[in-house]
């Protein structure tokens, strides 16, 4: 096996099984319907965002705390600040989840299943702008679903390898430990500079080695930057190997990158 045929393989076993997306969807529609018992007409949308509705979510068996986004915008005609619906949305957590782990993290309720991870992100709309806590405890705007279109668009212009490769360095990142240097920001970096065909890049090993030079440009934390240069250095020294006919010694290096799952 080639080291590129390995990460192509890979990438297919980062995808969440068919058993683990039927837990999630009971999971989600539980919420939804005692969210909607719980507060009723006080609730004007509810829906899930986030890396889950855009496919590179990390199954739990590598991540464990992967987690489902999801917004509850509220009626907000009184102008309450973010901690008043923080505190309404944990006290609904308490109530209808009592067995669970609940705690607040920064803006956002999380509740912890035995399953998947939840982050309530309590919100409210003012015409066709939603408006979320800024963690300092006032509001922001945000579209929560405008990034989807821009990693759709970059996955499509670059032979559909830029949500496996998300996943890839999500799992990097993941084995190493970097809490830091957050999936989002992964996402981000690699949509927003991938959205054009990068006419170089034809395999997953030239994605990733673009993917890594990418995310030096994101930290100045010197323990990161090392390691990001240590998985460039392992990649280099696998395709040496396999210009040198070695395909195991190459396939050996790319594991210490991206580990088997």
């Amino acid at each position: 096996m080639s080291a590129n045929t390995y990460l192509s393989d890979l990438a297919s076993d980062l995808v969440l099984s068919t058993k683990e997306k039927e837990s999630i969807t009971t999971s989600i529609n539980t919420l939804e319907t005692r969210l909607i018992s719980y507060f009723g007409n006080d609730i004007k949308e509810k829906f899930k965002f986030g890396s889950y509705t855009r496919g590179t979510i990390l199954p739990r068996k590598v991540d464990n705390d992967s987690d489902i986004d999801y917004m509850i915008v509220f009626d907000n005609s009184n102008n309450y600040k973010p901690q008043t619906f923080l505190d309404r949305l944990k006290r609904f957590a308490e109530a209808k989840y009592s067995t669970s782990e609940i705690y607040q993290s920064s803006p956002t309720i999380v509740l912890e299943l035995n399953n998947i991870k939840f982050e309530l992100v309590p919100a409210y709309k003012n015409w066709n702008t939603y408006y979320i806590p800024n963690g300092n405890g006032g509001w922001m705007e945000t579209n929560p679903n405008n990034f989807n279109s821009k990693l759709t668009e970059a996955n499509n212009n670059n032979s559909y390898k830029i949500k496996p490769l998300v996943r890839l360095i999500k799992h990097w990142n993941v084995n190493v430990n970097y809490h830091d240097l957050t999936s989002y920001k992964i996402e981000e970096r690699i949509a927003y500079n991938m959205t054009y065909s990068y006419y170089s890049c034809a395999s997953y090993i030239d994605y990733a080695k673009r993917a890594f030079d990418e995310l030096k440009k994101i930290t100045y934390e010197s323990s990161i930057l090392n390691r990001i240069n240590r998985a460039i250095e392992r990649i280099d020294k696998a395709l040496e190997y396999e210009n040198d006919g070695m395909p195991y010694s190459a396939l050996s290096e790319i594991k210490k990158v991206f580990p088997e799952v």
